[in-house]
């Protein structure tokens, strides 16, 4: 029954201010993608030109629309910087017809994108489906080439920034099947295959995202050689994918040949290097390598200091995963201090709102290791300083500040405080009552603390009603097996304990949670331990202790393995 602070899960690395339309947009660095060229002998493009935006239906051919630039964000990346030189470098070795059509391709996207900035989102999606019938003319036809797929991707990538994610998936179908058809050697080609594995992985389609990405790095080492930095931006995304879906050391092996091209394209500290060593230094830790881990974020934060001063909010942000790193490491109390000077920093360059989700987040994460080392009214203050401001930026009783109340109430809880628990806990149910149906899972959560709460105040009778509220809503939304259920099973057997409860009711409830935690967590697992050492008890308690003896020995193999851990 025991509780832990609430954390804010969204990445460390997203701008939630800012739309996703491509690539990833950090506070460390932007990761965007655009169109880029390369020459070719074999164009043959017929276009028409367009008079508002729109395609003209005038000519053999269909005209078209952008992807995005560098001019969307306010920083440059990775990305947006390689592309810029390769721009440069190739576009006077480029067909005319090329030049014409990738300046088509970013002008629609451009005013799709402002379409959407202005709140005209109607407009926008008129414009995409105009573009998409005409296409599709085209396509029925015969006409599978390039320029076919590239007003396929920036149609799908504009109905992407919609967020309209049900219209991308056929209209990925279509695209995917005229790439296929095309040679490598096509100008245009790596990009729209780059867009595409963005696309997908949006979609959670991680293999095709994989594969598109795949055949991306291929034409681009074929055309560049395998050591080209033109090939960075198919990899990140390659890596990106692969992390997510569990595919750890590849993932990594990813990362670090992004890292060797662009320390040797631009330099040991260039500011490209930020997003791969992000993503290395993330999946180093997730592996427990933390020393590597370590000297990926160190790597982070010397750059930012050699670049932009140690006061800048980057370095203030670089702090912050380098503290992480250090918890990982058994070091909590330079966490803390890293913790601490991390928001101080991003206080004073004013390089983050005070409301976005990484200072709440960053603040959170200081609270709890506070708590950790016994330093609870500290930690609290800052959980006071989270409620505040979101009250202040979102108003007294909004939705975003029950996690505050929660996190509040579990602070008072951890100091013998449950009065003050209580009254912070009903406060935050109270405000979940007006936004959410009674049914609806999130309750449970402030719910099941409450009866945690009351437990601790012997108002066992409240306790059990609670308790058994939370076991139904949770049993309905996530299956009599689930996890959150097996949770509330455990608190529930212990307050059903203490009202003296029948012994064999507890037993049955407890093989229940038991069955759970080994699916969930596997059989040789810390949580079954514990599990099991209340099965035996209520075994030999009611005289049945020839059944607990098979439990007994596994029990006693779980209690060495977790002793020679504790002793390692």
């Amino acid at each position: 029954m025991s509780t832990s602070l609430l954390r804010s899960t969204p990445s460390p690395l997203t701008n939630s201010g800012r739309m996703n339309l491509i690539g990833s947009s950090t506070h460390l660095g932007i990761l965007s993608v655009s169109f880029y060229h390369r020459p070719s002998q074999s164009c043959n493009f017929k276009l028409c030109f367009p008079t508002s935006g729109l395609c003209s239906r005038l000519g053999t051919r269909c005209c078209v629309v952008s992807a995005t630039s560098s001019k969307l964000y306010e920083n440059k990346g990775v990305n947006s910087s390689i592309e810029s030189q390769r721009y440069t470098d190739l576009k006077d070795n480029m067909p005319s017809s090329v030049n014409i059509l990738e300046e088509q391709l970013r002008d629609l996207f451009n005013e799709v994108h402002a379409m959407i900035r202005i709140g005209k989102e109607n407009e926008a999606r008129d414009l995409l489906l105009a573009n998409f019938e005409a296409v599709k003319e085209q396509i029925d036809a015969g006409h599978k080439g390039i320029e076919e797929a590239a007003i396929l991707d920036v149609t799908a990538l504009g109905y992407m920034a919609l967020g309209d994610i049900r219209t991308v998936k056929p209209l990925l179908d279509v695209l995917s099947e005229v790439v296929d058809d095309l040679k490598d050697e096509e100008p245009l080609l790596d990009s729209i295959l780059t867009h595409m594995g963005n696309m997908y992985e949006k979609l959670e389609n991680f293999e095709m995202s994989i594969c598109v990405y795949g055949r991306a790095v291929k034409v681009v080492e074929r055309l560049y050689g395998n050591t080209s930095s033109f090939i960075v931006t198919p990899l990140l995304g390659m890596a990106k994918v692969l992390g997510s879906t569990g595919k750890t050391k590849k993932a990594i092996e990813t990362y670090h040949r992004v890292v060797k091209i662009l320390e040797s394209s631009r330099g040991e500290e260039c500011e490209e290097l930020v997003v791969p060593l992000f993503g290395m230094g993330n999946l180093l830790l997730k592996e427990r390598r933390v020393t590597d881990a370590e000297n990926a974020f160190n790597r982070i934060l010397t750059t930012y200091m050699k670049l932009y001063g140690e006061n800048d909010g980057r370095v203030g942000l670089s702090m912050s995963y380098l503290a992480r790193v250090k918890c990982a490491k058994g070091d909590v109390n330079e966490a803390i201090d890293l913790y601490k000077e991390a928001l101080r920093r991003l206080k004073v360059s004013d390089y983050i709102a005070i409301d976005d989700h990484i200072m709440e987040k960053m603040r959170v994460d200081l609270a709890e290791l506070l708590h950790a080392v016994g330093r609870g009214e500290e930690g609290r203050m800052l959980l006071e300083e989270c409620l505040l401001i979101t009250e202040k930026f979102k108003g007294e009783g909004h939705p975003s500040s029950v996690s505050h109340l929660v996190n509040l109430a579990t602070s008072y809880s951890q100091s013998k405080l449950f009065a003050e628990a209580e009254r912070l806990l009903r406060m935050s149910l109270q405000i979940m009552f007006k936004s959410v149906s009674p049914d609806d899972q999130s309750i449970t959560f402030p719910m099941l603390h409450l009866a945690v709460t009351l437990y601790n105040l012997n108002r066992n009778e409240e306790a059990e009603k609670h308790a058994l509220e939370v076991l139904r809503i949770r049993e309905r939304a996530f299956g009599e097996n689930s996890l959150p259920v097996g949770e509330a099973l455990d608190c529930l057997v212990s307050i059903q304990t203490q009202l003296g409860k029948d012994d064999g009711e507890l037993l049955e409830l407890l093989k229940r949670v038991l069955k759970i935690q080994e699916k969930a967590f596997g059989t040789d697992s810390e949580e079954v331990m514990e599990t099991l050492k209340k099965v035996v008890y209520y075994l030999e308690k009611m005289g049945r202790k020839h059944e607990g003896l098979p439990l007994e020995r596994r029990l006693s193999k779980l209690r060495t393995k977790y002793n020679q851990m504790v002793q390692y």
